[in-house]
Formats: C-alpha cells, sequence, structure tokens
C-alpha cells in the first residue's frame, strides 16, 4: 500500500453507456481519459483505476499504451508518468473489477455511480468522503459517452450528485468530472 492510498478504486466503463439518444453503444478508449484520470487518481491516492471494455481492440490499444510507459521508452523518459499509469487494470468488463476487488477487500465493495442527472439513491459527496476516510472499499464509476447504461446504474449503491457549474450547460469531459470529484471527496 503506497503512502496516502485510500479504498477508493475508479472504473471507467465504456460498454454499456449510452449515446446521446440513449441507446446501448460501447465506446472508445482514449489516451488521454487514461492518462489523465490515472495521474488525479494517483495524486488523490486511489488505489486502482480499472479501464472496462469488451472489445478486443480496445484492449490491445491499452495494453500498448501500458506497456510503453511501464517497460519501454516511457518509464525511464517519463517515471511520474509510469507511476501513475501503474493504478491501471484493464478489465472486460465492470463486473470483472467488481469481483477482483471483492477478494481484495474481502467484501463487495459499495458501488458508486456518476451521473449528470439526479438519481434517487444520490450520495452526498461529504457521507461518501467519510465511508472512504473509514476505510470501506468504494468503487467509483465513470461513464463514457453520454453517460452509463440503465443496467450499470441499477447495480450501484448510490449516485453522486451531478457537478453543476451555475449554467444550463453540463457535458464535462469525463477526465474534469474525474478530477473535480476525487478533489471534492478526497482534497485537503
Amino acid at each position: 500500500m503506497r503512502q496516502g492510498e485510500t479504498t477508493l478504486n475508479l472504473a471507467l466503463v465504456h460498454h454499456p453507456v449510452v449515446n446521446k439518444r440513449a441507446e446501448i453503444i460501447g465506446s472508445a478508449v482514449t489516451n488521454l481519459d487514461i492518462h489523465d484520470i490515472a495521474r488525479t487518481a494517483r495524486t488523490y491516492g486511489v488505489a486502482g483505476y480499472f479501464i472496462a471494455t469488451p472489445y478486443e481492440d480496445q484492449q490491445n490499444l491499452v495494453r500498448e499504451l501500458l506497456t510503453h510507459w511501464e517497460t519501454g521508452h516511457g518509464s525511464t523518459y517519463n517515471p511520474a508518468r509510469k507511476e501513475a499509469l501503474s493504478l491501471v487494470r484493464l478489465v472486460a468488463s465492470l463486473p470483472a473489477a467488481i469481483a477482483e476487488l471483492t477478494e481484495k477487500y474481502g467484501k463487495r465493495p459499495m458501488l458508486v455511480t456518476t451521473s449528470a442527472l439526479l438519481r434517487e439513491t444520490t450520495i452526498g459527496y461529504k457521507e461518501l468522503s467519510a465511508k472512504i476516510k473509514n476505510r470501506e472499499p468504494v468503487l467509483l464509476i465513470f461513464g463514457t459517452a453520454h453517460g452509463l447504461a440503465p443496467e450499470v446504474l441499477r447495480m450501484a449503491d448510490a449516485t453522486l450528485p451531478p457537478i453543476k457549474g451555475g449554467t444550463g450547460y453540463n457535458h464535462l469531459s469525463v477526465r474534469s468530472a474525474a478530477s473535480i470529484i476525487l478533489d471534492r471527496l478526497l482534497g485537503s
């Protein structure tokens, strides 16, 4: 366990998510999401960061990127990036991440989703922060595209409130949302 490491883990889900017409889709993995969320996660002491995609070509992309930074030229060129990317775990599905964490902690983690919409199962940032500080295992689930599919939302124990910027526009990149949420939960 690293200094300051929490029992909070992240999952970035690429399937099942929804498009702007609320259809279930799979989205593409992006290099920036992997790098930027890993760097934020490492800064705030997140225990692990799961990239969940069932698509073999997308998994190969993630593996190639991680290999570059773990053992390739990137490992010596930018050791700080290597350290952040060491948090990344590639899984084929969200249930695979849940199973891995259940084995690690000896119990299923609390599943908390994020959404740009208010949900019935909302948990406040302070309440979730207290659970994390009390070392309760938590898996914070982010969606790509236009958000998590209803089946993922139904799996969750709770959902964080949406981030509001004071305007009617609410479509942050997942990288930005992850940074804001981690600061609200773990920042000093």
